[in-house]
């Protein structure tokens, strides 16, 4: 984990183009980075491209950038944009990476989630494993691009709500909202999938 302290002076060091402050932030922010591209774009290959993408844009832009302690979400905002891009290119639906709560290194003990019940918990409410993963994996296709950003910057990006706003470029309200529809209609949908599932066969 890297500090402000120690962020701020690897930060100086890249503009100095230094090859160890480079390799420094890689190592830090590769591996999160990497799992948030891979669950969006449901490819490793896809994931591994983009990834170096956006450490080629940070080489780049770094000068451009004014550090103010979101570098997490300045490097999360190049990755969204390269996704989307990339996306529109292709003119492709949304692939997300199947949630197999497998042995990989991008998979996550929560890797299918369903939210706590309640109308009143916050959108980063804690996550139950949800047994169907099938119906999840349909379920975060069918929320809005935006909605699916913000879910997986959260979960798989570990990016609080104030950096997803700052990665998206929105209000903190329009991220926090965007959070608890996108968690609203998961739940929507996957409790009709539970009761289609428990229905007995005519």
């Amino acid at each position: 984990m890297i500090d402000d302290h120690q962020l701020s002076e690897l930060i100086g060091r890249a503009r100095d183009r230094d090859p160890a402050a480079y390799d420094r932030i890689i190592d830090a922010y590769g591996p999160r980075l990497h799992g948030y591209l891979y669950r969006l774009t449901g490819s490793r290959e896809d994931a591994e491209d983009l990834l170096q993408e956006v450490f080629l844009r940070v080489v780049r832009t770094i000068d451009d950038y004014n550090h103010d302690g979101r570098f997490s979400a300045w490097m999360f905002r190049i990755a969204t944009n390269l996704v989307r891009d990339r996306a529109r290119r292709a003119g492709r639906a949304p692939r997300i990476a199947r949630l197999s709560g497998g042995s990989s290194d991008d998979d996550r003990d929560a890797v299918s989630w369903l939210p706590a019940t309640g109308d009143d918990e916050a959108p980063d409410a804690p996550m139950i494993l949800a047994e169907d993963v099938d119906a999840m994996q349909q379920a975060l296709t069918r929320l809005s691009e935006p909605e699916r950003e913000v879910i997986m910057m959260r979960h798989f990006g570990d990016l609080t709500f104030a950096e997803i706003s700052d990665a998206m470029g929105t209000p903190l309200g329009t991220t926090l909202a965007r959070g608890h529809r996108a968690l609203a209609k998961l739940r929507t949908w996957l409790g009709a999938a539970d009761a289609e599932s428990a229905s007995p066969a005519t």
